[in-house]
């Protein structure tokens, strides 16, 4: 099939953000003329820096620290470890108990397994042949879940372990607390109840890279990646319209293809009477999760965590043991602000000294609440990070708090505050947004779905941008060619 050269364009891509964006390059590198609207005035969406705080202190806006940034396979064909500079912390995450103790995650497994003392081999034996093979991992995660995986062996040990540490039976091969709480402590960056089958499959994906490869930090913020995506489509003839917000599928001009880096509802919306009523139904039984309230911090000083190796990571899970995190994310799930929250913490500038003032220090940290939730948390992060780092108050020069409402209202991506753009349990993994082996594709001809509400699902991968591109270019264009997207001199 060839394409109707007669439209304004070949594609029209609603949404600079990473999948969005993912689309648009991958469609460039095809040769063909593409167009990206972006109604904020800066492209990068979950993946942008701004000044939040106090003038000179760089903070991202949602994603700070990138697992996937090596292991997505559209960052690989990408070339991104060459086009962007990361900071790789030697310790991708720690989680701290009271007394001054701390599970700690090296990128070494064999010195994460010496440090966790009685359940160090335990620890090791569940996280090895994850570990030895995470770029196998992250390929049969990183696809839809109705394709048969292409690693089958490793793909049942995974999902054994997922049933393990996804059930009551998660404490059967641990004696002490450390090591389940950070299994836990990683478990619950889903924003999902603690245990489940789905949200211990994302978290034993992510801490295998912790020790393969790490868990990077873009140096110059998550902004570098999302600065480099659309350098490369500049360079290949793409362009990018800023403060454009698009209302109307029908107000846009004439193109081959369109690809949408929004939700359903938002595409619902969009789509008006163009949209055929049996998919409309299907996409309102799309569901959204649970939000977060995210707090950032202007510091005088790196935060006096009272376990030392904590201020060599790049992430700190606060929130106490196994069983504190677990409740306190399943009282969110009933509709409940915990008083003792579980909290993600980042502080970049330890490893990015671009990121703050000359002696200064930017941390990033989020909360999970109840979805639309209007509840300001800097209080209730204050009190859990005093916890595990008294002294910490003394050390804030800024703050900038936003309710899971307000993260909605900057990011119309994040219905009720749900960075996940959808909740990722395990139907909605397999059906996202709508059981089918072209889930990007959809029924208005020519119109794509490429946003994390679609296989495989959040994250900042690229990929459901990417495969939303190559089902364009198959079903639209007639070609299986995938567009060489490597870096050029």
């Amino acid at each position: 099939m060839t394409p109707r050269r007669s439209a304004d364009l070949d594609a029209v891509v609603v949404g600079a953000g990473p999948n969005g964006l993912a689309a648009a390059v991958t469609l460039a590198r095809a040769g063909l003329r593409v167009r990206v609207y972006e109604r904020a005035d800066q492209s990068g969406g979950g993946a942008s820096t701004r000044e939040l705080t106090l003038p000179g202190f760089l903070h991202d806006v949602c994603s700070a620290v990138h697992p996937m940034a090596l292991e997505s396979r559209f960052f690989r064909e990408f070339g991104l470890r060459d086009r962007v500079e990361f900071a790789i912390p030697e310790v991708s995450f720690a989680h701290p108990l009271d007394g001054g103790r701390a599970g700690v995650a090296y990128r070494d497994l064999a010195r994460t397994r010496d440090e966790l003392g009685v359940d160090g081999p335990a620890y090791e034996q569940l996280m090895r042949p994850l570990v030895d093979r995470s770029t196998q991992v992250a390929e049969f995660t990183g696809a839809s879940l109705l394709r048969i995986p292409p690693h089958p062996v490793l793909a049942v040990g995974f999902g054994l372990r997922s049933l393990e540490q996804g059930t009551i039976a998660w404490n059967a091969r641990f004696r002490g607390e450390e090591a389940p709480a950070m299994l836990t402590g990683v478990a619950a960056h889903t924003i999902l109840p603690q245990p489940s089958i789905a949200g211990a499959g994302a978290g034993l994906s992510l801490t295998a890279y912790a020790h393969a490869r790490g868990w990077p930090i873009p140096v110059g913020g998550s902004q570098a990646i999302i600065d480099e995506m659309v350098r490369d489509l500049l360079a290949h003839g793409g362009e990018i319209v800023l403060d454009h917000e698009v209302t109307r599928l029908d107000a846009l001009p004439r193109a081959t293809v369109t690809l949408l880096d929004v939700t359903p509802d938002a595409f619902i919306r969009l789509a008006g009477t163009a949209m055929p009523a049996r998919y409309r139904r299907a996409l309102q039984r799309f569901r959204y999760g649970d939000g977060v309230a995210k707090v950032d911090f202007a510091i005088s000083e790196p935060v006096p965590w009272a376990h030392p190796e904590l201020r060599r990571a790049g992430t700190v899970h606060v929130g106490g043991t196994r069983a504190e995190v677990a409740d306190a994310e399943n009282q969110v799930h009933r509709g409940r602000l915990p008083e003792r929250p579980y909290v993600l913490v980042s502080q970049p500038s330890l490893f990015d000294e671009t990121r703050a003032p000359a002696g200064k220090h930017t941390l990033w940290t989020y909360t999970h609440v109840p979805a639309r939730s209007t509840a300001d948390r800097r209080e209730a992060v204050i009190d859990q990070i005093e916890r595990f780092a008294p002294g910490f108050r003394d050390t804030i020069l800024g703050v900038s708090s936003r309710s899971a409402r307000e993260v909605e209202q900057h990011n119309p991506n994040y219905p009720g505050g749900d960075i996940a753009a959808g909740a990722p349990d395990l139907w909605q993994l397999i059906s996202r947004p709508v059981l089918s082996p072209d889930p990007w594709r959809t029924p208005i001809p020519g119109v794509y779905l490429v946003s994390a509400s679609t296989a495989p699902g959040p994250g900042v991968t690229g990929m459901p941008g990417w495969f939303g591109a190559l089902s364009a270019l198959r079903n639209d264009f007639g070609t299986r060619t995938l567009p060489d997207l490597s870096p050029h001199p």
